[in-house]
Parts: C-alpha cells; sequence; structure tokens
C-alpha cells in the first residue's frame, strides 16, 4: 500500500520526478501529477483507467498564476474567482499552449482552480508547475474523501499520499465557463448555483449526461458504487426472503419505506444540505462494502447543494 503522511517536501520531490502524488482538497482527494508533462499526465489516465476523451482539471496556487496557462476571457468568470478561490469553483478558460492538448482531451478551453486546503496549497507554492488532479480513485467509481479511501483503491499504484484529513465539502468543485456570451455551469458541485448567481448574475445549466463531456464530471454514468442505487418512489419489491437494503436517507427517515433486515445511512438527520454533500460519498462507499445487496435512496431538495447531491445520484444510478 501507499506511505501516507503530511510531507509535503517529499510529495514535491516525487511531483518533481514526474511521479503521482493523492492530494486532499476541500472537495475530495486528487490524483496529481505535473500537469506540463505529458508522461505523468497520461500516468494519471492509466491509473485511473480513464478515458483519454475526459479532461482534467489544473490545481494552481494562487489567481495570478492564471494568466500563465489561460486567458481571462470574461470579466465575470475572473470576478466569481476573485470572490470565491481558494474554494469549490473551477473555471473554464481558453488555454495557452503550454498546456498540454492531453490534460484538455483536444479542446481549447482548459479548467482551472485553486483548493482550499492548507497542506496542498503549501504544496503548491513549492512547486514551478500546476498539478493536474482528477479525483483519486478508479473511474467511474465513488469519490475518496479520506486518505484511507484512496489507499484502499490506489495504494499499490501509487507512491504518496498526502493526508489532509477528510475532506469538508465532499462533492466535486462547480464548473462554470462561458457559451455564446452566457456564463454556464456545466457541473453542479460545492458552490451553489444561487451563490454563483449573486456574484455574477443570471447563470444558464448545461449539463452533459452524454459521453461527450465538454468539463470534467459530465460523464452520464459516474461516481457510482458497484451496488445498484434505487429510488424509493419506484415502490420495489425485494423478491429474496433474505435481501438486505442498504438506505441512504436524509432528514427524518420514512418508517413505511424501511426494510428489516436493513443497512441505514442518514446523510444529515437534521436536513442540513452541507452536512449531506460531506456525507455522500463515505456513506454511499459504506454502504457498497456493507452486506446489502442493494442501495436504496431518494432524490433530496432540488435546491443549493442538493441539486449538486442529486445530479451525483442520477449519474450513480445510470448504467
Amino acid at each position: 500500500m501507499a506511505l501516507i503522511g503530511k510531507n509535503i517536501e517529499f510529495a514535491a520531490g516525487l511531483l518533481r520526478q514526474n511521479q503521482l502524488v493523492a492530494i486532499p482538497t476541500e472537495t475530495v482527494y486528487g490524483l496529481a501529477g505535473n500537469a506540463l508533462n505529458d508522461r505523468a499526465v497520461a500516468s494519471i489516465f492509466e491509473v485511473k483507467q480513464r478515458p483519454f476523451f475526459d479532461p482534467l482539471i489544473l490545481h494552481v496556487a494562487g489567481i495570478d498564476q492564471v494568466e500563465a496557462y489561460a486567458l481571462w476571457h470574461d470579466e465575470r468568470l475572473k470576478r466569481l474567482a476573485e470572490a470565491i478561490w481558494p474554494g469549490p469553483l473551477t473555471v473554464l478558460l481558453p488555454k495557452k499552449g503550454n498546456v498540454p492538448d492531453l490534460v484538455t482531451a483536444g479542446s481549447e478551453l482548459v479548467a482551472i482552480r485553486i483548493p482550499d486546503q492548507a497542506l496542498t496549497l503549501e504544496l503548491l507554492k513549492l512547486l514551478d508547475f500546476p498539478l493536474a488532479a482528477p479525483s483519486a480513485n478508479p473511474f467511474g467509481y465513488i469519490s475518496p474523501t479520506s486518505a484511507y479511501h484512496v489507499d484502499k483503491q490506489l495504494g499499490e499504484k501509487i507512491s504518496y499520499i498526502l493526508n489532509g484529513g477528510e475532506c469538508r465539502v465532499g462533492l466535486e468543485s462547480t464548473i462554470v465557463g462561458v457559451e455564446a456570451g452566457e456564463l454556464c455551469v456545466y457541473r453542479l458541485g460545492g458552490l451553489s448555483v444561487d451563490d454563483i448567481a449573486r456574484i455574477t448574475g443570471p447563470v444558464k445549466l448545461m449539463l452533459n449526461l452524454s459521453g461527450d463531456p465538454k468539463a470534467p464530471g459530465q460523464l452520464k454514468s459516474h461516481y457510482a458504487p458497484r451496488k445498484r442505487i434505487f429510488l424509493e418512489k419506484e415502490g420495489l419489491q425485494f423478491p429474496e426472503q433474505d435481501t438486505i437494503v442498504g438506505y441512504l436517507s436524509f432528514g427524518k427517515e420514512n418508517e413505511a419505506l424501511k426494510h428489516t433486515p436493513n443497512i441505514t445511512y442518514n446523510l444529515s438527520e437534521s436536513g442540513d444540505l452541507k452536512e449531506a454533500s460531506a456525507n455522500l460519498f463515505k456513506y454511499l462507499r459504506l454502504l457498497d462494502e456493507s452486506a446489502a445487496h442493494y442501495i436504496v435512496t431518494d432524490f433530496l431538495p432540488d435546491e443549493g447543494l442538493g441539486m449538486a447531491i442529486n445530479d451525483r445520484l442520477r449519474r450513480a444510478m445510470a448504467r
């Protein structure tokens, strides 16, 4: 398994040698490599078994570094970044020639963000290159929110995991760009659409549910456990007498929908969407590793972070 620790100098040394390091962020753990080195970037795709048509996100230490790799082509995006960074926001910008096409899957746009995690920010400040860092998990599986999750899935394939504890947001960053003059959200995430609109004005949702992503995290089937997920409202009948159901609930549980025997995890008993987002991937993973045969859940209120949680559930159910 991988070595786990908090030594950012050691992590920086490995990254300078074009090796991969798992890094913590406020959203999820990332599988990081030198974004300007084709060999390192190719290793990310290889270790994750990620298709090359799915682009990666560049992580930088400060907003002043963005212009080394991309162009601020819209004042609203820069204003949004200045207000949110470091934080769970990724912006899509026209890339410069030093960004490998492998990073952007051939697109002329590159996704960039500044993570809000102290260890990783210090690491980025030690490097003279940005880090490409998709989630540190096998492609399509539940995103990792702790060093333990990374080690269990990729520990035999990478040298080091920088341990920043559990991720406090628990959902990937929200991705925002501009299309036909309109500000667009391409991926829902840890920054709500309402929070964006308060800074920039009107925002359009452009959520891809196909096999041709314009931005990371847009594939129809993604973030999925190995076990099938069903919605409560489908009125499921499990014929097997000994079927165990994993129940992912939110707020006050519906007693009529409980199944015995069952395994229950409540995203937030108080109905707090921030708490629910922080727990989503962790509880999906626990249910996937449990004795449950199926996972049953329902959508959360489709507002604020609930929109991003519902987006992840829809992609996790798509097969």
